[in-house]
């Protein structure tokens, strides 16, 4: 990690499409987007850890909604501040994002019970909430492809298999509880190895940006 004082010129990476610095507003962002990364596992693995060891408490699962609500809004963040070179990929696991938190709002608003049971007894509500964590695996698939990273790798079809396994009703309880306690473990790693990641790493190459913003720019 290079560290720059506000006195000191800032570092020249080359780019493929030219010079760029790493700026103070990039770096921000970069610690923004893993402290999103950091609270959203931390929360799924807290949730994960109340289901699979107190899933049949009522107040507990009263609190789960709002583990998940801070889940979704951290995930948000992340989404928001992550860096990829495809806007449409970016701008699609955005909607993603938003899609799924209007589902989960109408599934919570729908049914009289909490937020985790009515996704559980009713795994085709998964059709619409998945799409929080389609978005999710958007992130994992990014940092799969751009660091290859195991976990990440891991993760990547972990989700859908799990999600869609739940909606078929294929898993059974034992195997959702390990998929789940699986999940929740290699996320948490996935956050806390990210925030040991040099900075300029996750911001990529800002000259590719310019190049695309530029190209997008003159065809409109």
């Amino acid at each position: 990690m290079i560290q720059n004082s506000p006195s000191s010129p800032l570092e020249v990476y080359q780019g493929q499409f030219g010079e760029y610095v790493i700026d103070s507003e990039d770096r921000t962002g970069v610690l923004i987007y893993r402290v999103g990364l950091m609270i959203g596992a931390l929360c799924f693995a807290l949730g994960s850890g109340l289901v699979l060891w107190q899933g049949e408490n009522p107040t507990v699962l009263h609190s789960l909604t709002w583990i998940y609500g801070v889940f979704w809004l951290a995930l948000g963040v992340s989404l928001f501040t992550i860096h990829i070179y495809l806007s449409v990929l970016h701008r699609t696991l955005q909607l993603f994002w938003l899609a799924g938190g209007i589902a989960s709002a109408i599934v919570a608003w729908q049914y009289p019970e909490p937020l985790a049971l009515s996704i559980y007894h009713h795994p085709t509500t998964l059709v619409g909430v998945g799409f929080v964590f389609a978005a999710l695996t958007g992130i994992y698939f990014k940092e799969a492809f751009c660091f290859n990273r195991m976990e990440t790798k891991l993760l990547t079809p972990l989700v859908p298999i799990f999600l869609l396994g739940h909606i078929a009703g294929i898993w059974s309880v034992m195997n959702q509880k390990f998929l789940l306690f699986f999940w929740a473990i290699q996320f948490v790693i996935f956050a806390i190895r990210k925030g040991f990641q040099a900075i300029p790493a996750d911001v990529g190459d800002k000259s590719v940006f310019e190049y695309l913003k530029r190209n997008t720019a003159s065809i409109e």
